[in-house]
């Protein structure tokens, strides 16, 4: 018997789900720094893109396309209508139900969530070159997509 192996044994520092994690805390701290720069969260660029590329929509259609529960949607719509950057208005087919659309402002604030995010993406991805982060969004989104499909899969995307 080889006892050679038991000798070295692989660092939990070259785990996969380890570097996943703390890349990914750093890549939320990154995001989570910019957005709030600008005084916005995660929840307002999700909602922002999910309007700007879907179109008005009910709360419950909002959440269902951009991943966020219906107990933090609510604050999070309240927070961006305050701001002027959302409306919502009764649905003329069922008047118990809002529908939420992007206003202008909504739509600068979103290009500017737009700019802050690239930059963060920049930073975190700087020491690969381009093929290579090309590569490492091939293999991350075929991750992604085959534990999204996974019985009991997170419906929640980052924040």
């Amino acid at each position: 018997m080889d006892d050679r192996a038991d000798e070295n044994p692989p660092s939990w520092r070259s785990l996969p789900s380890w570097l996943l994690s703390q890349t990914a805390g750093h890549a939320q701290r990154l995001v989570g720094d910019g957005f709030a720069a600008v005084g916005a969260r995660g929840y307002h660029y999700r909602l922002l893109a999910t309007l700007a590329e879907h179109g008005p929509a009910s709360q419950a259609a909002l959440g269902r396309r951009s991943g966020i529960h219906l107990s933090d949607m609510v604050a999070a719509i309240n927070e961006l209508a305050e701001r002027g950057q959302v409306q919502r208005a009764p649905d003329p087919s069922d008047r118990r139900r809002n529908i939420v659309s992007l206003t202008a402002e909504g739509r600068r604030q979103l290009r500017l969530l737009e700019k802050e995010l690239a930059v963060r993406q920049e930073e975190l991805l700087a020491p690969l070159a381009p093929g290579e982060r090309e590569q490492l969004i091939g293999l991350l989104s075929r991750l992604l997509d085959h534990h999204d499909r996974q019985p009991g899969a997170a419906e929640e995307p980052w924040r």
